[in-house]
C-alpha cells in the first residue's frame, strides 16, 4: 500500500515536471517565435565595396557618473575621501548620493566630538575636526575589500595641536593584532601630507581604515586616500589590461548629463585639493579625482584616441577655450603654463572636441531653444578654434528620430505631434546644420532605443509589447538606418550639407535590453548596421566602456560585450561588401521618423543578420553572422566576383543559455571559440550565436 502511494506521488511529480517542461518550452517559443527558414542565402558581391569602416566605429562612451570611474576603473578605495558629507551616525546622506557602494565615515567615540570645521578647511567647504576630550576619538570607514598579502598605499592630510598624536590603521579582523598602523605626531596648524603603506594579512569584505587621535587638543583631517599598490597611475591594473586587450579605438569624456554642470578647472592640479562637487544631473558627489590629465593618461595607457566634450550647458565659450589651451596650448600660453606646472610639459594635441551633450533635452541643465543654442554653438566654436585651429568639432545634434524617441523622457508637452517635421524647432540636427554648418565637422547622434514597444502615430503614444528576440535586436539597427535616412533628407533640404559631408558621431548608443547575451547579440547587429553605412558613420561610442568587463571591488574579467568588440575590431577588414539575399528582414511595427526607417534595416537573410568585409587588396574576407533565434539555422554563402578558399578560420561566441554572462566567479562562461573548418555549401549557425569566418580569396 505504501509502495503504491509513493508510486502515485512519483507519477504526480513526473507529470508536473513534464507539464512544467512543456510550459517552459511553449513560453520560450512564444517569446522567441522561432521559424526555421530553409535555404537562407547570402550573396556576397566581393567587387561591390563601400566606404572604409572608420576605426572609431569601435569607440566607447565614458562619463563621470555612477561607477564608471569612482568605485570602478579608478583604484581609490575610500568613498568621500575629501569629506563632502558630515561624519556622523545618520542613516541617510543629505543631499542624496546615487553612487553604488557608497561607504560612510563614522565617528569613533562620541559623535559630538567630531565637528565639521568650516573655517580651517583644507579642501571643499569643510574638514572634520576631532576633539580629543575622551582620549581616543577619531573616525573610520568600513566595508573595504582586502586581499591577503596585498599591499595598499595611501596618504593622509592632517593639521592639529602639537600635543595630539594620530594613529592610522588598516584593519582586517577582530583581534587587536589584525591590523597594521602608523603613528603621526608633531602636528602643526598647517596641513601636511603623510604617506603610509600597509599589507593585509587576511582576505575580507569588511576591512576598514581608522584614524584615531590621543593626547590633548584636537586635529583636523583634510583628505585621505587608499589604493592597492599595483595601481597604474591611479587606475586599476586588472581593468586597464582588459581595456587594452579589447582595443576600443576612441573614448569620449567626460560624457553625459553630468557635463552641463561640470567645471574642468576643478579636475586639474593636486588631486587632494580638487574640491568635491555635487552633480545635480545624477544626484551624486563627484570627487574630481579623475580630471583632464588622468583621462588623457588613461587613453595613453589603453592606446585610445581621446575625445573631450566641453560644457555648453551652464558653461561658457571662454571656459571652453581655456580648456582647449590647457590641453593643446604651447608651454608659454597662460593655460599651457598651468599644464606644465601640473607635470605635463608637452601639449596633448587632442584633435576631437565635442560642444555640449544632448542640449536638445529639457532634462539638461542649461537647456535652451534650438535657435538660441545654434548661436551658442557658434560662439563656442569660434573661441575654441581661436586657441587651436586644428581641432575638429562635434555638434550636439539630434535628428528627428532622436528628438522623437526621447519624447518619452521627462519632456514638457511637444509643440507638435510625432514624427517631428524636418527643419522645425525640435529638429535639432536640422537647425544646427542650417545655422552652424561652417562650425561643424561632425554631428553627434545618441541612440537609446525604446525596447519592447513601438510608437503608434494614431495614438501619439508608445505601445508596450514584449518583443521576440529577433525583433529586439533590430530596434537599434532601425534607428541607425533612420538616422542615415534623416541625413539624406538634410542633404536635399539644406544648401551645402551634401557638399560638405558631415559624418555622424554616434557617441552614445545601446542595443539589446540589458538582459544577458541578447544585449551582445544586439550590439553585433548594430555594428553590422554601422558597417553598412560607413559613408555616413565615422564614430560609435558604446554606452559605456564599463560594459566591457564585469568586476567587483578586487577582481575584474572581460564580459561577452568586451569579447565581441575585441573579436570584431581585431578581425573585421576595412571595406564593407554588398550582400544580397533571398529572405528580407520583416518590418517592425512603429512610426517612420520616430522608431522605424522608411526601408527596413539589416541584410536580406532573415532571421539571420550577415555582414562581410574585405581588405584593400581583396585577398581576405571576413563574414560575420548573428543568429538571434533559439534554434540552429543554416546559411548558404555564395561568392560573386572572387573565389573563396575551401578552408576558413571560424570564431564564435555561443552561450549555453541566452542569460549567460561572465562573472568574477565564472570568468570563462563565454569565450571566443576558434577553430579551422572546411567551408560547406551550407553553414550551420548555432542558436543565439555570433559566428565570424575569416576566408582567403583567390
Amino acid at each position: 500500500m505504501k509502495k503504491n502511494i509513493i508510486s502515485g506521488q512519483m507519477k504526480k511529480i513526473s507529470y508536473c515536471a513534464i507539464a512544467l517542461y512543456v510550459f517552459c518550452i511553449v513560453s520560450t517559443k512564444a517569446y522567441s517565435q522561432d521559424i526555421l527558414k530553409e535555404n537562407i542565402q547570402a550573396n556576397i558581391h566581393v567587387d561591390q565595396i563601400g566606404s572604409p569602416i572608420h576605426p572609431f566605429t569601435y569607440g566607447m562612451f565614458t562619463e563621470l557618473l555612477h561607477n564608471m570611474f569612482e568605485n570602478g576603473i579608478w583604484a581609490e578605495m575610500l568613498s568621500d575621501r575629501k569629506f563632502f558629507y558630515a561624519v556622523d551616525n545618520s542613516e541617510t546622506l543629505e543631499p542624496r548620493n546615487t553612487r553604488r557602494h557608497q561607504l560612510r565615515w563614522r565617528p569613533i567615540g562620541p559623535e559630538t566630538d567630531v565637528i565639521m570645521d568650516q573655517e580651517h578647511v583644507y579642501v571643499g567647504k569643510q574638514s572634520p575636526k576631532i576633539l580629543l576630550k575622551s582620549g581616543h576619538n577619531g573616525i573610520k570607514q568600513a566595508g573595504l575589500w582586502l586581499c591577503k598579502d596585498r599591499c595598499y598605499e595611501g596618504r593622509i592630510v592632517l593639521s592639529g595641536d602639537s600635543q595630539a598624536k594620530v594613529t592610522v590603521s588598516l584593519v582586517w579582523g577582530p583581534k587587536s593584532t589584525d591590523k597594521e598602523s602608523i603613528c603621526i605626531d608633531m602636528l602643526s596648524r598647517d596641513y601636511r601630507k603623510y604617506s603610509f603603506r600597509f599589507s593585509s594579512k587576511a582576505t575580507t569584505k569588511n576591512g576598514y581604515i581608522e584614524i584615531v587621535g590621543e593626547g590633548n587638543g584636537a586635529f583636523n583631517i583634510g583628505a585621505v586616500s587608499l589604493m592597492p599598490d599595483n595601481n597604474v597611475h591611479g587606475f586599476r591594473k586588472d581593468i586597464i589590461e582588459i581595456l587594452k586587450n579589447v582595443g576600443a579605438t576612441i573614448y569620449r569624456w567626460p560624457g553625459g548629463n553630468f557635463l552641463a554642470n561640470y567645471d574642468w578647472r576643478h579636475g586639474i592640479g593636486d588631486r587632494d585639493q580638487r574640491p568635491p562637487r555635487y552633480d545635480y544631473a545624477w544626484f551624486a558627489v563627484e570627487s574630481n579625482d579623475v580630471g583632464t590629465d588622468e583621462f588623457l593618461t588613461l587613453c595613453d595607457l589603453i592606446n585610445a584616441e581621446p575625445y573631450i566634450v566641453v560644457n555648453s550647458g551652464l558653461g561658457d565659450a571662454y571656459s571652453a577655450a581655456q580648456w582647449v589651451e590647457y590641453v593643446n596650448g604651447a608651454e608659454d600660453t597662460p593655460m599651457g603654463m598651468q599644464r606644465v606646472a601640473n607635470g605635463h610639459p608637452e601639449p596633448y594635441n587632442v584633435e576631437y572636441w565635442g560642444i555640449g551633450n544632448e542640449m536638445y533635452g529639457e532634462w539638461q541643465i542649461g537647456y535652451m531653444s534650438s535657435w538660441h543654442y545654434t548661436l551658442k554653438h557658434n560662439m563656442f566654436a569660434e573661441e575654441m578654434r581661436a586657441k587651436d585651429p586644428n581641432i575638429k568639432l562635434v555638434a550636439s545634434g539630434a535628428t528627428i528620430y532622436e528628438t522623437g524617441t526621447t519624447a518619452r523622457h521627462h519632456r514638457k508637452p511637444l509643440r507638435m505631434s510625432l514624427p517631428i517635421k524636418y527643419l522645425s524647432e525640435d529638429d535639432w540636427t536640422g537647425m544646427l546644420l542650417k545655422n552652424s554648418l561652417e562650425n561643424i565637422d561632425y554631428m553627434a547622434e545618441h541612440i537609446y532605443t525604446y525596447f519592447h514597444g513601438h510608437y503608434d502615430e494614431k495614438k501619439q503614444d508608445w505601445v508596450n509589447k514584449r518583443d521576440t528576440l529577433v525583433d529586439l535586436v533590430r530596434r537599434t539597427p532601425n534607428r541607425i538606418k533612420g538616422m542615415v535616412e534623416a541625413m539624406k533628407e538634410y542633404e536635399e533640404l539644406i544648401p551645402g550639407v551634401k557638399e560638405k559631408k558631415t559624418p555622424f558621431w554616434v557617441d552614445e548608443w545601446v542595443a539589446g535590453d540589458g538582459r544577458g547575451f541578447n544585449t551582445t547579440l544586439g550590439i553585433a547587429v548594430a555594428l553590422h548596421e554601422f558597417f553598412r553605412h560607413s559613408d555616413y558613420v565615422m564614430m560609435g561610442g558604446y554606452t559605456g566602456f564599463n560594459g566591457l568587463y564585469v568586476y567587483d571591488d578586487t577582481d575584474a574579467v572581460i564580459s561577452s560585450i568586451g569579447l565581441l568588440f575585441q573579436l570584431y575590431k581585431n578581425h573585421h577588414a576595412e571595406f564593407p561588401v554588398m550582400i544580397t539575399g533571398n529572405s528580407p528582414q520583416k518590418e517592425l511595427m512603429g512610426t517612420i521618423g520616430v522608431d522605424v526607417p522608411k526601408e527596413v534595416s539589416g541584410s536580406s537573410t532573415y532571421p539571420l543578420d550577415v555582414v562581410a568585409t574585405v581588405n584593400r587588396d581583396k585577398t581576405k574576407m571576413v563574414v560575420s553572422v548573428v543568429n538571434p533565434t533559439y534554434i540552429e539555422q543554416q546559411l548558404i554563402l555564395n561568392y560573386e566576383g572572387r573565389k573563396a578558399d575551401k578552408h576558413a578560420k571560424r570564431y564564435a561566441l555561443i552561450p549555453k543559455v541566452i542569460t549567460d554572462e561572465n562573472s568574477v566567479v565564472a570568468p570563462d562562461l563565454i569565450q571566443i571559440k576558434e577553430d579551422r573548418i572546411n567551408l560547406k555549401p551550407k553553414q550551420d549557425i548555432p542558436p543565439h550565436s555570433i559566428v565570424l569566418y575569416e576566408i582567403d580569396l583567390k
